[in-house]
């Protein structure tokens, strides 16, 4: 395997780094004190490609490979999980299915949009009594003629107020449980779309997360995303896609954790010499470098095969990256807090923040459990 970046990823990453450290690191503490959503971060970030990093450049997409995607993910994370957040769902979730599923007319009419930042797009699949367990979803799409007739409701819907449009997932043969499920591209400004609550959160605070409601919403045909009843099937694959995107943004934030820990250790001083200078803090800092780089290995072996064999699931590797990922993002955090001592456990320095936005890693997208779950039923043959 080759481990170096190639010129034109190095090219990305001090690009995406030089913006998030400029426009970015200085006002992510405001933007989650105030739990103020950076929508002009959204449109700058539009302007450099990253809102439609994946998509083909006959979309208006910057066409990069996923290593690339990975990596900008990560960078923003460093700074800001709520700007990496929506970046990652916006690319991942919403666009990557519309590219997954869509027809040429709706991969036009749609992703020339998504990918300038000028709209931005949310995925719902979640509702308040289905999360892990599609089979449980209550929202329902019955056919009228032309058009198809929307009601339920989502929640933890990422951009649920910000977004202009919204893959949502229906049942349409709800007999017939995860198989009858079948994806429709709704817009707010559609009659009977409701924006609900806008959710209070731990962490992620500048990340916009909303309800979402719909009282016979109508959509035309021309809107459905893909096949009859093949929703899932196609969440299925996107979800992997989701996980890089989750994962990347783990191993960012523990990162930052981390650098935050070794910047501060070395000018804290006890017994009169740096914090540094004692092996328990040394041995934490080595502990949460290995882990980091292997985390970030996992995450770009997925994204790798998901460039080089893109005709090839890669669910075990997205899995496994996610997985790991995110528990070594809370590790890192929880020991950035420990070395800053009782600093780290007040909103004066960056870790508790970090600490606060680690924690939906290991939920969003698939729970650790789900992921241990997946990754069994791999080894297994089920």
């Amino acid at each position: 395997m080759n481990f170096e970046l190639s010129e034109d990823q190095i090219m990305i990453r001090d690009t995406v780094r030089a913006f998030a450290q400029k426009e970015i690191a200085p006002y992510a503490g405001e933007w989650d004190e105030e739990e103020k959503f950076p929508r002009h971060i959204f449109d700058a970030l539009g302007t450099l490609g990253m809102m439609g990093m994946n998509i083909p450049e006959a979309y208006g997409g910057s066409d990069l490979d996923y290593v690339s995607s990975a990596i900008v993910v990560e960078e923003i994370a460093r700074h800001c999980g709520s700007c990496a957040l929506t970046v990652a769902s916006h690319n991942s979730l919403c666009s990557g299915h519309i590219l997954l599923a869509g027809t040429e007319e709706q991969k036009q009419r749609f992703l020339t949009e998504l990918t300038s930042g000028t709209a931005l797009g949310a995925w719902g699949l979640t509702e308040p009594g289905s999360g892990s367990d599609a089979s449980g979803m209550k929202t329902t799409a019955k056919r009228d003629g032309d058009n198809w007739i929307i009601n339920g409701s989502k929640t933890f819907i990422t951009q649920g107020s910000a977004a202009k449009y919204y893959v949502i997932l229906a049942n349409t043969a709800p007999e017939l449980k995860q198989r009858g499920i079948t994806a429709f591209v709704l817009e707010q400004t559609m009659e009977g779309f409701a924006v609900g609550n806008k959710m209070k959160k731990m962490g992620m605070r500048a990340s916009d997360t909303a309800e979402l409601s719909f009282t016979n919403v109508i959509v035309p045909d021309a809107n459905r995303l893909g096949e009859l009843n093949h929703g899932f099937i196609d969440t299925l694959q996107v979800l992997d896609g989701g996980r890089i995107g989750i994962g990347s943004l783990a191993v960012g934030l523990a990162r930052g954790a981390m650098e935050e820990a070794l910047k501060y250790s070395t000018e804290r001083r006890q017994f009169g010499k740096p914090i540094s200078a004692f092996q328990a803090i040394q041995f934490k800092l080595a502990t949460m470098a290995t882990e980091i780089d292997a985390a970030r290995l996992l995450i770009m072996r997925a994204a790798s095969k998901r460039d080089s064999h893109p005709d090839q699931r890669f669910t075990q590797e997205a899995s496994m990256g996610k997985l790991f990922a995110s528990e070594v993002a809370m590790r890192a955090c929880d020991e950035a807090i420990q070395i800053h001592g009782g600093y780290g456990y007040t909103r004066e320095y960056p870790v508790e923040r970090y600490f606060r936005d680690a924690k939906l890693c290991t939920i969003g997208e698939g729970t650790s459990e789900v992921q241990r779950m997946v990754i069994s039923r791999n080894l297994l043959g089920k």
